[in-house]
């Protein structure tokens, strides 16, 4: 019996390492379902906000705000935003600066597991956090905020089956996610604002991704 624990464990971290490409993979604490406060509420109460402050953010906050950008919310996997032909093109990237069991730098969300891989850590010669506050037109959200949420875009996901009118479809989506993001922060009690002005190539190269850039959402503590 305990063998079969054992090659059980062994196969679980195979298999996770397998899945994010041999990468040391941090899961993510399961999302709650539900919370104190309404839609509604969320609703009425949610403005952008650029200061910041406050202690780190916790991992379990961090999870939920992912979560609803592009967590899975259904068994046929179907997920937190509406999709085109649910082909989801969007790819999530967390840029961290202060969160509590995380440590600075860039980190791809992956859906199916609800878990991080780490990209690049920030390092006394690197910066992402300061690369993207340059890469968006020195916009000072970007540095004061505790995460910035960066969603990429696969174009081909959607575009192979709408064609030109698929190119429409990613940016609804993109916008359906943060306006999800926004609102959950207003539910942890929390806040952000959206940035659309920054220089792709830029924004691509302090994060290390393939995907095309078309969106930032900054959040952290008010």
């Amino acid at each position: 019996m305990d063998r079969l624990i054992l090659a059980f464990w062994i196969f679980l971290f195979l298999f996770n390492s397998y899945a994010s490409g041999g990468e040391e993979m941090i899961q993510l604490p399961k999302p709650k379902l539900e919370g104190k406060v309404s839609v509604e509420e969320a609703i009425s109460k949610r403005r952008s906000l650029r200061e910041f402050k406050g202690k780190a953010l916790s991992i379990e906050e961090v999870g939920q705000l992912l979560w609803a950008a592009q967590g899975i919310t259904h068994p046929a996997g179907y997920r937190a935003a509406p999709s085109a032909g649910a082909l989801y093109p969007l790819e999530v990237y967390l840029v961290v600066r202060d969160v509590e069991g995380l440590e600075p730098g860039v980190y791809k969300y992956h859906v199916k597991t609800h878990s991080l891989t780490i990209v690049t850590k920030a390092s006394p010669g690197k910066s992402p956090v300061y690369e993207l506050y340059q890469a968006a037109l020195s916009q000072e959200c970007i540095q004061r905020a505790h995460i910035n949420i960066v969603l990429g875009a696969v174009f081909e996901r959607t575009t192979s089956k709408y064609r030109e009118r698929g190119y429409r479809y990613v940016y609804m989506e993109a916008g359906h996610a943060a306006q999800n993001v926004l609102l959950q922060a207003e539910a942890l009690g929390l806040g952000g604002v959206v940035v659309g002005a920054f220089y792709d190539e830029m924004v691509r190269s302090a994060l290390s991704m393939a995907a095309e850039p078309v969106y930032i959402i900054s959040v952290g503590r008010r």
